[in-house]
C-alpha cells in the first residue's frame, strides 16, 4: 500500500510540473508581462450572493430580493427571499455550508445583480503596438466594468498570442475575461512567423481549416477578392467556424452584407456594407473626386455621409434588406461608441475618465496623426460633426427596427481607438443602444443573452439561470434607471438628505466563472499604474493630458 501511495505522490507531483510547464509555454507566447491570477482567485465550494434585485438578462423585469447560490463555477440555486420594503426573514434563506473548506457570502442587499457583460467587438492590444498598453491594463478595465466575456476580432500580434491568452483565461491563470478568439483572415504574420499568402480560393479554404485546427472560435474578415472571400466563407460554414466582417470600402462594391450573408457570413461589424446594400440609384458610394481611402480624414468624413445615400426608412428596399438579413439569422454589431468622437470630438477627448485611467502612451496614440489608424482628426469641422449626427440618426433607426423585428443586435465597443477607452467605451455603447431606441432591459439583453447566442454559448453564459456558469456582476445603483451608473467613475448625484453632490454607482463585484473579483480594486490598480507611467515619462500626474502635442 505504501508503494502505491508513493507512486501516487510522485505521479501527482509530475502532473503539477507538467501543468506548470505548459503554463510557462503559454506565457512565453505573450510579449506583454501579463500577471498571473492572485492566489485567492479560486472557486468557492459554496458562495451565496444575498438579497439583491435580479436582472437575469432575458429581458424580464427586475425581481427580488433573491439569494443566489454558487458551487464551484456553477449557479446551483436562486431563491426568492422576500418582498421589497419588508425585512427579509432569515428562516426563508439558504444556509451557508460552513462545513466546507472554502465558503463565502456577498452582501448585495439593495443592489442589483446582472449577468456578466459580453463585449462583442474587442482588440487586445499589446505593448509592441502603437497603443503600447499591456493586456493586463485592458483586462482590468474590462473586468472593472463587469465585462466577463469578449469576442476578440483580430488578434493584433497574431493568433499564437491570442490563443495563449484564451487558454490562460480559460484556466483562470490570469485575471481576464473569457476570451473568444476570432483571428484576422488576412493576417500576414503570427508574431515573428510569416504566414502563407492567400492568393487563391484553395489558399483561403486552407487558412480557414488551419484556424479551426489551432482552436480559433471564428474568423474576422475585412474583405478580399470575390472568389477568395466567398471560398473562405463557404468553408467556414461547412466546418462550423463562426464568421464576422468589417465590410471595408475597398471591397464592398462586390461584397455588401447581402452578398456575404448569402455565402454564410454570420455577423457584420460597424455598419459598412449595410447602406451599400440599401442603394437604389448607385452601386458605389458618392466619393468626391479627390477622395483617397488611405487619407483617413477623407475616409471617415465620407463614411459619415453614407447613410443619407441609402434607401429611406420604411421604403420597399429598406424593408426587403432588413427582412432578408433577419431571415438569414444575421447579427449586427454596430459599435456605435467607436465613432462617437466623429459627432462630438470635444466631448470625446474631455471625458472625465481620461484623467486617471487613460495611459499616456495610449493618449499619444489618440492624438491626430497621419500614420496611426483612427487618429484622423487633422482638421475636423462643424460640418463633419453635423453629417455624422445625421448619419447616426438613420443608422440607429435601422438597428432599432432590426431588433424590434427579431434581428440579433449585440453590444461591442472596438475600444482602443478614437478616444474610446476599454471598459468605459463599453458602457458608452450601452447608452448609445438606449439612444437608438432600446429599452434598458433590451440593452442589457443585447449585452448578455444575445451576445452569448452569437458566440454559441447561450447554454452556458448570458443569463443568470440554474446550471449556467457563474458570470455575474453586482452593481450599486439601478442600471435600468441610469446606465451611466455603470461607469467605473460612478456618476454625480445630489444627496437629498445632505444636499451635497456625491459619487454613486459603478460595479462592485465581478464574478467570472465563479471567481470573485473586486471591480473597484481592479480599477484602482489601473489608476495607480497610469499615475506611475506618467511620472516615469516626466509628466505631472495631476495635470490632464492635452490633445495638442
Amino acid at each position: 500500500m505504501k508503494y502505491i501511495l508513493l507512486f501516487l505522490m510522485i505521479f501527482n507531483s509530475l502532473s503539477v510540473i507538467a501543468d506548470d510547464r505548459t503554463e510557462k509555454e503559454l506565457f512565453s507566447k505573450i510579449p506583454d508581462q501579463v500577471e498571473k491570477s492572485q492566489a485567492n482567485a479560486t472557486h468557492y465550494d459554496h458562495l451565496i450572493i444575498r438579497g439583491g434585485f435580479l436582472i437575469d438578462g432575458t429581458g424580464a423585469p427586475a425581481t427580488g430580493p433573491v439569494d443566489i447560490e454558487i458551487e464551484g463555477n456553477r449557479i446551483t440555486k436562486i431563491t426568492s427571499v422576500g418582498t421589497p420594503g419588508i425585512s427579509i426573514k432569515s428562516e426563508n434563506r439558504p444556509k451557508l455550508k460552513k462545513s466546507l473548506n472554502n465558503v463565502r457570502e456577498i452582501d448585495a442587499h439593495g443592489k442589483y445583480i446582472l449577468p456578466g457583460f459580453i463585449d462583442s467587438h474587442t482588440h487586445i492590444h499589446s505593448p509592441l503596438r502603437n497603443q503600447k498598453v499591456s493586456a493586463d491594463y485592458i483586462f482590468k478595465l474590462w473586468l472593472g466594468h463587469g465585462v466577463t466575456s469578449v469576442r476578440e476580432v483580430f488578434g493584433l500580434d497574431g493568433e499564437s498570442r491570442l490563443l495563449a491568452l484564451k487558454e490562460l483565461s480559460n484556466r483562470n491563470a490570469i485575471t481576464a475575461p473569457r476570451i473568444n478568439a476570432y483571428p484576422f483572415f488576412n493576417m500576414p504574420v503570427d508574431g515573428e512567423k510569416v504566414l502563407p499568402p492567400i492568393n487563391t480560393p484553395e489558399d483561403a479554404r486552407q487558412r480557414v481549416k488551419n484556424l479551426k485546427a489551432i482552436g480559433a472560435d471564428g474568423i474576422k474578415f475585412m474583405g478580399a477578392p470575390e472568389k477568395i472571400l466567398f471560398a473562405a466563407l463557404e468553408e467556414a460554414e461547412k466546418i462550423g467556424l463562426s464568421t464576422t466582417m468589417h465590410h471595408a470600402q475597398l471591397n464592398v462594391v462586390h461584397a455588401n452584407v447581402l452578398d456575404t450573408s448569402e455565402k454564410g457570413l454570420d455577423c457584420m461589424e460597424h455598419w459598412y456594407g449595410l447602406p451599400e446594400a440599401l442603394f437604389t440609384d448607385r452601386i458605389v458610394q458618392d466619393y468626391p473626386s479627390d477622395y483617397i481611402y488611405s487619407d483617413e480624414q477623407h475616409r471617415f468624413a465620407q463614411a459619415g455621409r453614407l447613410w443619407e445615400q441609402a434607401a429611406e426608412p420604411g421604403s420597399k428596399k429598406w424593408n426587403e434588406v432588413m427582412d432578408t438579413l433577419i431571415e438569414r439569422d444575421f447579427c449586427l454589431s454596430p459599435t456605435f461608441t467607436i465613432y462617437l468622437a466623429s459627432r462630438d470630438l470635444m466631448r470625446a477627448y474631455t471625458a472625465e475618465w481620461h484623467y486617471e485611467y487613460t495611459s499616456p502612451q495610449l493618449w499619444e496614440f489618440y492624438r491626430a496623426s497621419r500614420e496611426k489608424h483612427g487618429s484622423f482628426f487633422f482638421n475636423w469641422t462643424t460640418e463633419d460633426e453635423i453629417e455624422w449626427k445625421n448619419n447616426y440618426e438613420l443608422w440607429m433607426k435601422f438597428v432599432n427596427e432590426y431588433k424590434n423585428k427579431g434581428g440579433k443586435v449585440v453590444a461591442g465597443s472596438d475600444t482602443g481607438y478614437i478616444y474610446s477607452l476599454y471598459g468605459f467605451g463599453f458602457i458608452q455603447e450601452l447608452e448609445l443602444l438606449q439612444e437608438a431606441g432600446f429599452h434598458p432591459l433590451e440593452v442589457i439583453r443585447s449585452a448578455t443573452k444575445v451576445g452569448s447566442e452569437v458566440l454559441g454559448q447561450d447554454d452556458e453564459i448570458g443569463t443568470i439561470q440554474i446550471g449556467k456558469l457563474a458570470d455575474i456582476i453586482i452593481v450599486d445603483e439601478n442600471p435600468l434607471h441610469n446606465l451611466k451608473s455603470l461607469y467605473g467613475t460612478g456618476v454625480p448625484k445630489l444627496n437629498e438628505d445632505t444636499q451635497l453632490v456625491e459619487r454613486v454607482g459603478g460595479v462592485i463585484w465581478t464574478v467570472k466563472d465563479g471567481i470573485v473579483y473586486d471591480a473597484r480594486a481592479l480599477l484602482e490598480d489601473v489608476k495607480r499604474s497610469v499615475r506611475e507611467e506618467k511620472i516615469s515619462l516626466g509628466l505631472n500626474p495631476d495635470i490632464p493630458l492635452k490633445v495638442e502635442n
